[in-house]
């Protein structure tokens, strides 16, 4: 059944975007959802999960494949945005430098940007690459919502165990929403909420 909520995911979806630099980032005009994560994390597969779609996003099994700002635009409601996902050890020093400087300066300087979901692999927890990604993003002002991905992968008291760990770890985090979200890209968990978190955001049942 469709609801109201997910008509804003539902639509006709396209990659609109790609920037590799400041200067490349397209005008600033319908409101942004960034979404960021550490390589691996299953970002594009929930992105494609997100909007009904399978090959939205383009998925690899090599971490670091994202390397750019990629914008789609969601059914003329709403971007998008695929970041560059962070904490991948191949990468050059000089990549990891150019994409860190990139993505703090969209951050810090779009107007448009209303939320941040930032993934964490239910099975591994909350990194240092995370962690630092959250402290950005508090002292950017972002709303930002943490993401746990791959729950199919878990047990119910792991599931606990890892939101209890979450919470505690973010407490110190203004800018971070208190509770965690549950999604997996395979069996939908958490979709639902995770598209009425982002309609919520931006206000969108208001238009």
């Amino acid at each position: 059944m469709t609801t109201d909520t997910d008509k804003f995911f539902l639509g006709e979806s396209r990659f609109f975007w790609g920037a590799e630099k400041p200067d490349d980032l397209p005008p600033a005009e319908k409101a942004e959802v960034a979404f960021a994560g550490r390589s691996n994390v299953g970002k594009s597969s929930l992105i494609n999960a997100l909007t009904n779609r399978k090959t939205m996003v383009r998925t690899s099994n090599t971490p670091g494949q994202t390397r750019q700002l990629n914008f789609f635009n969601i059914g003329d409601n709403f971007t998008l945005v695929d970041m560059p996902g962070y904490g991948f050890a191949k990468a050059s020093k000089t990549d990891i430098k150019q994409w860190q400087g990139m993505m703090k300066a969209y951050l810090r300087g779009r107007v448009t940007l209303r939320l941040a979901c930032v993934l964490i692999d239910s099975r591994h927890g909350m990194k240092p690459s995370d962690l630092e990604m959250l402290k950005l993003l508090s002292e950017s002002a972002v709303p930002t919502r943490l993401i746990l991905t791959k729950t199919d992968e878990i047990s119910k008291a792991e599931k606990e165990a890892a939101v209890e760990k979450l919470v505690e770890a973010i407490k110190k985090q203004p800018a971070v929403h208190p509770v965690p979200l549950l999604t997996s890209s395979k069996t939908a968990e958490g979709i639902p909420e995770l598209r009425a978190a982002i309609v919520e955001t931006l206000g969108l049942l208001r238009v």
